[in-house]
Order: C-alpha cells, then sequence, then structure tokens
C-alpha cells in the first residue's frame, strides 16, 4: 500500500424450535439493553419472538486451530507511547498473542544496533529492549521486521544473535523487509530500497540470503517472505525484463528456504467507510485462497509447511471513519475472517497512530485514527482522548478472544442475513462459543441458532455484549433460552458460550482427532487422501464441507481412501473424524483443500495465458487444439471464473457470452474447421475485469467436452 496508511512521520442436530415462549423474548431483550450501573440487564417483556435470521454451527466442520500468535498488533519506534504500561494490561485482556517490530515501512530504515532510523522520526524509549519488555508484560511473541531496505544480512544476522544468544529472548518470527514492492520497480515507490536491482528476482536472491545468515545464528526461527496481495496492486504486473508478477518470481526461487508469507489487506481507498469496508471483507477469503494456490503451485508437498501472516490490517489507506464503532464490528470481523481462511496470525495496524480527519460517525467522534488505542493527538483543536484509551477497533479485537485461545478449534458457520456475521469455536473442554456481529446501524436482529454436531445443555449460557452504551465488553444475564435464539443490538455484537449436553459431543468418543489429511494423488476425476490415525478410532469418515454443512464423501477402517467420480476442475474441502467402537465421533482434523486437475488423454488441448494485468483488469489469449480423429466445425469453448467478480469485458476473434460465472465463447462467422491431431490451432484473446484475485479457470470444454491443459 502507499504509505497514507503509514504514520512515519508522527501523525445438523436441528436444535431451532418453532415455537417461542415468554421466556425467549425476555432473555433476548435482556440482551437489547446495555447494562447500567444497576448491573446486567433483567428480562422484561412476556411476548414471544420471530426471528429474522438463522446462523448454522456445524461443529463437525473444522476451519483450523487457533495459535498462540492469532491476535496480533504493530508497533512503531516513532510512537512514543509504544511501551507505556497500560499498553500491556490492556493487550493481555484481548488476549494479544504477537507484537510486530519496528512498524511497517520504517523497518526498512532502522538499525537496530543503534536504534536509528535516518530520514525518520524516533521516539525516546522505543529501542528494541524496551519493546521485548512490553512483549512480555502482555505475554506475547515479536514478529521483527529485519532491514531489506537499507541493511544486509549480516546485520539481520546480528539481530537474531543478540535477541535469541544474548539476551534469550526467543524470537521466532522474522520477516525479511516490509512492502518491498513498493520499492519503485512497478512505478510507485514508497518502500525505501537501496538496492541497485529492485526487481522481484533480486528480492528472492536476498530473502536466500538473509535466510541462510540467520538460520546460521538460530536455525529455529521462522523466515516470512513479503508477497502482495491477490487483486490489490501489484498482484499480476509484470514489470519489463521479469519472468513474472512478483508473488510468481518470488516464490519459485525461496519455498525452500521460508517459513511463511506475509501478506497486507486494506479494504479501500481514503474515502471507503468502515461499514463499506464490511462489505468488502467478503473478498478476503478469496484472496487468501489465492495465496494458498500459489503456494501450493511452488512448494508442492511442502507447502503446508509454509504458513500465511495477514501482518497488516485495517479499513483503509488513510480516510476517516477508523476508530468508530463500524470499524469495531470490522475489526472482530476481520480478525476472525482471515484466520478462519488459513492465516496463523492478523496483526492489526496500528497500535497508537495518530489523529487524522476529524468526522462524525454514529454520534461519536471520529479521529481519522488508525490505532486501536488513542495517542493524544489533535487536529486542530479537537484532540484525542487521553493516551491509550482504547477505541472500538481494541474492543472489536477483544471480542475475539471471547471465543477461544490456543489449541481452540475454528468452525463452519453461515448467517441467512449478509448484515449479520457468524463466527464460532469449538473449545478443547468442550464448550462452543458463537460470535454474531450486526452490522445493521437502525435495526436488531433476532437470531436463531441451529446446530449440527453439537447438542446444548439445558444450562443457561454465557454471553457477552458490545453494543451502544457499553465501555467495555459486557456480561450479561441470559436463560437457557439463550441457548436457541438471542437479539443482536443494532451495531452490536454477542458472543454466546455454550455447555455441551453430557455425553454428548468428541468428548464423549474414545477416538482422538485425526491427523490432518494430505493428498496423495489427485486425477482429473480422483483423490486419494491419507492421514494419521487416531487412539480410539476403529473408523473414519471424510466429508466435504459446503458452507457450513457436510455430508459423507468417504469411508474406511484404514487412513487413506480414495475420493472417484470428481468433477474435472473442482475445489473440495474436506475433514475426517474417527469413530469409537460405539459410533461416537471425535473431534474432527483440520481440513485439506485440494482441486482436482484436467484428463492427460482427453480429446482437445486449452491453453489459456494472461498477457498482462494492471491490478483490476488483464488482458488474456486462449488458443484451442482438436486432439481428436475428426475434424471439428463450428466450435464453443466453455468455462467457470473461480470467483464471481472475473469476468470478460470486451473480446475478438470469437463471440463472447457470460452468466454468472460462467463464460462460452463460439466460433466466429466464417472460421474454418479444427483440424484433427491438433494439426490446428484457434486463438482468441480478451480484455478481462477482476476485482479481487484472479485466479486462471480450472478447467475449458471444447464442444462440451473437458479439454487438458497446454
Amino acid at each position: 500500500m502507499p504509505p497514507l496508511h503509514r504514520p512515519g512521520r508522527p501523525a445438523g442436530t436441528g436444535l431451532r424450535t418453532l415455537a417461542r415462549t415468554a421466556a425467549v423474548l425476555s432473555a433476548a431483550l435482556a440482551l437489547l439493553s446495555p447494562s447500567g450501573a444497576a448491573g446486567p440487564a433483567a428480562a422484561a417483556s412476556p411476548a414471544a419472538a420471530a426471528a429474522d435470521t438463522v446462523v448454522r454451527v456445524n461443529t463437525q466442520a473444522a476451519l483450523g486451530r487457533l495459535t498462540d500468535v492469532a491476535r496480533g498488533v504493530n508497533a512503531a519506534i516513532w510512537d512514543s507511547h509504544m511501551n507505556d504500561p497500560e499498553v500491556a494490561t490492556l493487550m493481555k485482556a484481548a488476549d494479544v498473542g504477537a507484537m510486530r517490530y519496528p512498524g511497517g515501512s520504517y523497518a526498512d530504515i532502522y538499525h537496530w544496533e543503534t536504534h536509528t532510523a535516518p530520514g525518520g522520526y524516533v521516539a525516546p524509549g522505543t529501542g528494541f529492549d524496551a519493546f521485548m519488555g512490553t512483549v512480555r508484560a502482555t505475554g506475547a511473541q515479536p514478529i521483527l521486521i529485519a532491514n531489506y531496505g537499507s541493511g544486509t544480512p549480516e546485520e539481520a544476522a546480528g539481530w537474531v544473535r543478540y535477541a535469541n544468544v544474548t539476551k534469550d529472548y526467543d524470537a521466532e518470527y522474522w520477516e525479511i523487509g516490509n512492502e518491498i514492492y513498493g520499492n519503485g520497480h512497478y512505478g510507485s515507490g514508497w518502500e525505501h530500497d537501496e538496492h541497485e536491482d529492485k526487481s522481484p528476482r533480486e528480492y528472492a536472491r536476498q530473502v536466500r540470503a538473509y535466510a541462510a545468515a540467520m538460520k546460521a545464528v538460530d536455525p529455529t526461527i521462522k523466515i516470512g517472505a513479503v508477497l502482495t496481495t491477490p487483486g490489490h496492486w501489484p498482484d499480476g504486473v509484470v514489470a519489463g525484463g521479469d519472468p513474472g508478477d512478483w508473488n510468481h518470481t518470488v516464490l519459485s526461487q525461496v519455498t525452500d528456504v521460508i517459513d511463511f508469507v506475509s501478506v497486507h489487506w486494506y479494504a479501500g481507498g481514503s474515502d471507503t467507510s468502515a461499514q463499506d469496508a464490511m462489505t468488502r471483507l467478503t473478498r478476503l477469503p478469496g484472496e487468501l485462497r489465492e495465496v494458498r494456490n500459489q503456494i501450493d503451485r511452488y512448494a508442492g508437498a511442502d507447502s503446508a509447511r509454509i504458513g500465511i501472516a495477514l501482518t497488516e490490517i485495517n479499513t483503509n489507506t488513510g480516510g476517516a471513519r477508523l476508530t468508530a464503532r463500524p470499524n469495531g464490528l470490522f475489526a472482530a470481523d476481520a480478525f476472525m475472517t482471515a484466520l478462519e481462511n488459513g492465516v496463523f496470525t492478523v496483526d492489526w495496524w496500528n497500535t497508537h497512530n495518530g489523529a487524522g480527519r476529524i468526522t462524525t460517525v454514529d454520534g461519536e467522534t471520529d479521529y481519522g485514527d488508525m490505532g486501536m488505542l488513542s495517542s493524544g493527538a489533535c487536529t486542530g483543536d479537537v484532540c484525542e482522548p487521553a493516551p491509550n484509551t482504547p477505541f472500538h477497533p481494541y474492543y472489536g479485537m477483544k471480542m475475539t478472544g471471547e471465543l477461544g485461545t490456543a489449541g481452540d478449534t475454528m468452525v463452519a458457520t453461515a448467517s441467512s442475513a449478509q448484515d449479520v456475521s457468524a463466527h464460532a469455536v469449538h473449545r478443547r473442554d468442550g464448550r462452543l462459543s458463537v460470535l454474531l456481529i450486526n452490522k445493521n446501524p437502525d435495526a436488531a436482529r433476532t437470531v436463531d441458532l441451529d446446530y449440527a454436531g453439537f447438542v446444548p445443555s439445558a444450562a443457561a449460557p454465557e454471553v457477552s455484549r458490545y453494543a451502544r452504551g457499553d465501555s467495555d465488553i459486557t456480561e450479561v444475564t441470559a436463560g437457557p433460552e439463550a441457548a436457541s435464539q438471542v437479539v443482536v443490538p443494532p451495531y452490536g455484537m454477542l458472543t454466546v458460550t455454550l455447555t455441551p449436553r453430557p455425553g454428548t459431543g468428541p468428548g464423549a468418543s474414545a477416538a482422538a482427532a485425526p491427523g490432518t489429511p494430505r493428498t496423495e494423488a489427485v486425477t482429473d476425476s480422483t483423490a486419494r487422501l491419507s492421514w494419521d490415525g487416531a487412539p480410539g478410532a476403529v473408523r473414519y469418515l471424510v466429508q466435504e464441507r459446503d458452507g457450513a454443512h457436510t455430508r459423507l464423501v468417504g469411508e474406511t477402517t484404514g487412513t487413506s481412501v480414495t475420493l472417484r467420480n470428481l468433477p474435472p476442475g473442482s475445489t473440495h474441502t474436506v475433514n475426517v473424524l474417527a469413530a469409537d467402537a460405539s459410533g461416537r465421533l471425535s473431534a474432527p482434523s483440520d481440513p485439506l483443500t485440494f482441486t482436482t486437475g484436467t484428463p492427460t488423454d482427453a480429446a482437445c488441448a486449452v491453453s489459456y495465458h494472461r498477457d498482462t494485468s494492471w491490478g483490476n483488469g488483464f488482458v488474456a489469449t486462449v488458443t484451442v487444439r482438436n486432439l481428436s480423429d475428426a475434424p471439428i466445425t463450428g466450435w464453443t469453448v466453455d468455462w467457470d471464473w473461480p470467483t464471481d467478480l472475473q469476468s470478460v469485458s470486451s473480446g475478438w476473434s470469437a463471440t463472447f457470452h457470460q452468466t454468472g460465472r460462467h463464460v462460452r465463447v463460439t466460433a466466429p462467422e466464417g472460421a474454418g474447421p479444427l483440424a484433427p491431431g491438433g494439426a490446428s490451432t484457434a486463438s482468441f484473446g480478451f480484455v478481462g475485469a477482476n476485482d479481487g484475485p484472479n485466479p486462471d479457470p480450472a478447467s475449458f470444454r471444447l464442444n462440451g467436452a473437458v479439454c487438458s491443459a497446454g
């Protein structure tokens, strides 16, 4: 992102019932009213409630486990309040596990040993040891950015030696540079880079040198390489003389020496509101999936070892509406959305940032500040609250801590309402926590909760709320009916934590959870999967997930299975569950996502080549060959885009028609036949548009027949 975001200048079981008793609404209304000085809100009206939203939670569909660094924040050396004692207290209360240093683009001018940043401002008391004092007081881990722009592998290795040998800080995560793709190589240059060669090839070469020098000091550290986020500039842009765009060039050379990749995500431009950003957040899962696809392509069987770190996130890059309530809702939604989609740490930009454009949002002053906590700064005669006063995004992050901690399992949810987001975590002790976020500023939402794989006990659930009138996460008194229906206040969040009925759930099974499945072989129509066995298991069930719904696709007494009759070019996400001798199911494994290929002996072949890209658009050429024994006259080529936001804008040498994701291309009038045996080809091109990631189509059909690639 351009430096606008850098203040680097201090600035299934179907438990939902149709009939509701009077107690349902009384509990629901208790959740609506923020508690005052008299204590928790009390029950009120004896009328029945009608739900307008259904949220389904499926504990048999795991999305992955929370790590000890799941929730993180950025810290910057220009921030004089970075190491205030209140920071550690507040971050510990929010279960923050990661703190990133020394602060975005400043990392590429910062020299750790002298604690200097030539050309930038360094606040007193922000040195590495002081920072580590805050990290340790928080109970967190550091994520450290080695200076790529003006540093050397030797300087970085010295930092590793000081941190982990001299001081025994056990600093595990080390990024090589910040947003290095912003060094001017693609025309826009905000990131400091003194290398004469600013290409992705040189960055990859240097990553290898940094990794070798740093791991020679401490081989246990994890090295991270900087990638662009698919669908965000300069994704897809190929500079002159480069073999490909940034991600493909870097990954093709470094997957054997890195342990994670670092990406950043900002929702939009300077005039994008936080409420708009909550809508744009729906694109993040596809963008993260494309990051994983790119890692898979170059790391192969080693891909699972390489993690994805979302080391900066916020709504936009410099506009207002950043401290207001909708950005708090965004923070909660964004943290969980990223973690559910394969990220091991999400790090908010920033702890403190500085006041910007002053506006009024939801009846409150918005300070245009990208920080979680107030810096006490002023814009004109409007000043922020006292330093370290939490803004709404802090409480959004803190609310995700109500869901669970490291080792707990995120599970699938689905909401019937676009303005209600849902996230759920199945805890190791058997409890289930569900977070509901109502993004509607004007209307409360009455939500029916529907479960698969989980049976709540008759006990009243624990309920936490953050809504208008609350000064912190507030515990709310609720009856047992809140297990099946709650009311979420407008612009509010609820977390409902339920205990399981005795004798139900994974805790009642003698079988442990199986290991994460892995692919042994994938063809155009089959996939052979295997996994590590589980103690107490007598058989295994393989379930495919579609949203919050699952279906059985394989069953075996062994630890491998072959799935058959899969469509070519189709993507599947599966979990494995173990059953004990009584048939009781374990917790699910972590998920595996795989995509089938195309047939190797098809009667046709199609090559798809992106000729050029510019972030939200591209030009592509498609070439078709007929490999059958007979000529083809009057051909059609069909494909489906992997995402909803890819399209054909205009084309040539054929006629194009798109419906939804599906594209059909027909031969131009007067086109000759396609000769048999690949003796001739037909080519056509088009200008495409993409708003978000732009993955290639997985398969093509010629006159209805699936073609091979190439």
